[in-house]
């Protein structure tokens, strides 16, 4: 028991300093050229945490869910940069986070069943969706000028860096971990969606 609490306590309390330090995370226009694209999923705690929890995911249930990934990640971003978007966006972000927690911990469950094979699709799916709201934004926001190529590139760098990260890491962290991050999830997403900083953001994206 020891050992499970121990990553599960240092996750949800450095989840929570994080996002009681953070300012608002309102989404706008973002810098352009590589840099800025390179730091802009880092920037907004809701894309990055979603980017772990895809991460996460793979790392327990499989790696093809960074297939799915990648298929949500084209398709949000071709459809944000349309001008594209969709009704509490912001809220369904944050919400796909708590949702691939979720999906994590019903794995665990149900893992080693004949459910599973079917949970296995359901959770590419997940994954598939909240990247793409996720991407859509970033389409939303992303310079439409010459920087445009180089800071794209960028955001998927930086994206295949902290999803794949995440996924390599966990693999090789006791299962603990995973379960421990999976509970985390679900509380950061409720607390970005529905918490006084997501209050904040609505605000001031209104």
């Amino acid at each position: 028991m020891k050992r499970f609490l121990s990553p599960l306590v240092a996750l949800t309390a450095g989840s929570a300093v994080i996002l009681g330090t953070h300012p608002v995370l309102a989404h706008g226009s973002a810098a352009g050229g590589a840099l800025g694209g390179l730091t802009h999923p880092l920037l907004g705690l809701d894309h990055l945490f979603m980017l772990m929890a895809a991460g996460t995911a793979a790392s327990f249930i499989s790696s093809q869910l960074l297939l799915w990934a990648l298929g949500g990640a084209v398709i949000g971003a071709a459809v944000g940069f349309t001008g594209f978007n969709i009704a509490s966006a912001e809220v369904l972000a944050a919400l796909a986070i708590s949702v691939l927690g979720g999906v994590i911990l019903l794995a665990d469950r149900y893992a080693n069943t004949s459910n599973y094979n079917i949970l296995t699709t359901i959770s590419g799916a997940v994954v598939g969706a909240g990247i793409s709201i996720h991407a859509m934004l970033h389409g939303l926001e992303a310079p439409k000028d010459a920087s445009t190529l180089l800071w794209w590139s960028g955001a998927l760098v930086s994206s295949v860096l902290v999803c794949g990260g995440t996924y390599l890491l966990l693999k090789k962290l006791p299962i603990t971990w995973t379960k421990a991050a999976a509970i985390a999830f679900l509380a950061i997403g409720g607390l970005l969606a529905f918490g006084p900083l997501g209050l904040l953001a609505g605000g001031a994206g209104a």
